[in-house]
């Protein structure tokens, strides 16, 4: 089978599609065919070099993604979860079934350090995949194990949300437009930022109630408070150091700040704004299957169908990680076998 695989010197041009033994599925493991991946900011980090131990100092060898869907090929003994031929999603961490995030669960993330989903076969254990709504295709499927629960951990596991309440998503990418979609079939009130007109007239038309472009509004936490005068009750935090400070301007007292990417760079945080304004400010790393089974219900109940926005085949992932270092995608990027 091949995979592909990242190493020192790090970056996109230095992927390789390499030719590896067919895996065999051990006690309580699954042997997976993969269909689909997506890409997610993180992989981007990674095939660079820059996340976790996957840094310009180690000789790691890194099969990227997390996210993933395929059939199930093959069982080992002891499985009961899943049977062959069924259709599953591998989960993001692999031993967070459900409870509260420890470092062991949390230490069990696909792609690294445990080789991810960015192969033709992959074995998983059984309790690192999961079914999935029989309506969505095998590209949106792939888009789920990340990015949207991500997107519903932050609205729906961490926040006290109700209908009604104003949410800031930020920018266009994959959690902040499953978060759109989230929201709307909640009935919360949506503000989304971006700094592409013709990205905000896309998320117009998914019921984004409120449009911002960042670019030419850059005090963009102002604009909240022209929106909701009492500030927001919700903001999905992408941007990171970088965009943190308009957040804090721009959410209400007690309101709720789920800290989730890194993409506008490092910064500051002004504790006293944060103490003046009694808002929870919370990091957030995706969830675990129990979250994403409840995720998969709600999806299936409203017919929620995740944006694809490009698609290439898997060899091509050099294109489909310039697309995403660009900027150039709305929703998700998906790569198929």
């Amino acid at each position: 089978m091949r995979a592909l695989q990242a190493a020192a010197p790090w970056g996109a041009d230095n992927l390789k599609v390499a030719e590896l033994p067919d895996p065999t599925p051990g006690a309580g493991q699954v042997l997976v065919r993969m269909k689909t991946v997506s890409l997610n900011f993180r992989d981007l980090l990674m095939i660079n070099g820059m996340y976790g131990r996957g840094s310009t100092d180690t000789k790691d060898v890194i099969t990227p993604f997390s996210d993933g869907c395929g059939i199930v090929e093959a069982i080992g003994p002891g499985v009961n979860r899943v049977a062959v031929g069924d259709r599953v999603a591998s989960l993001f961490f692999q031993n967070w079934t459900s409870g509260r995030p420890t470092l062991e669960k949390l230490s069990s993330a696909l792609g690294f350090p445990i080789p991810g989903a960015g192969r033709e076969l992959a074995v998983f254990s059984q309790e690192g995949v999961s079914k999935v709504p029989d309506f969505l295709t095998d590209q949106q499927v792939a888009t789920l194990p990340c990015a949207a629960l991500t997107a519903w951990r932050g609205l729906f596991e961490d926040a006290d949300l109700e209908p009604g309440d104003t949410v800031v998503l930020q920018g266009t990418g994959g959690v902040s437009i499953f978060g759109l979609q989230f929201a709307k079939a909640a009935g919360y009130r949506t503000i989304i930022t971006s700094s592409s007109d013709e990205k905000l007239e896309r998320a117009r038309a998914l019921g984004a109630d409120h449009l911002i472009n960042y670019k030419t509004t850059p005090e963009w936490g102002r604009a909240v408070r022209e929106i909701a005068p009492d500030g927001a009750d919700f903001i999905m935090e992408v941007g990171g150091g970088g965009t943190i400070q308009q957040s804090l301007r721009a959410v209400r007292i007690g309101g709720h700040i789920a800290v989730i990417g890194v993409v506008a760079g490092a910064g500051d945080i002004n504790p006293a704004v944060l103490i003046g304004n009694s808002a929870r400010l919370q990091g957030l790393s995706v969830g675990s299957r129990e979250m994403f089974e409840a995720m998969c219900r709600a999806i299936e109940l409203h017919r929620i169908s995740p944006v694809v926005d490009k698609v290439f085949p898997w060899t091509e992932a050099k294109t489909a990680f310039a697309a995403m270092a660009a900027g150039e995608h709305f929703g998700k990027i998906v790569l198929e076998f």
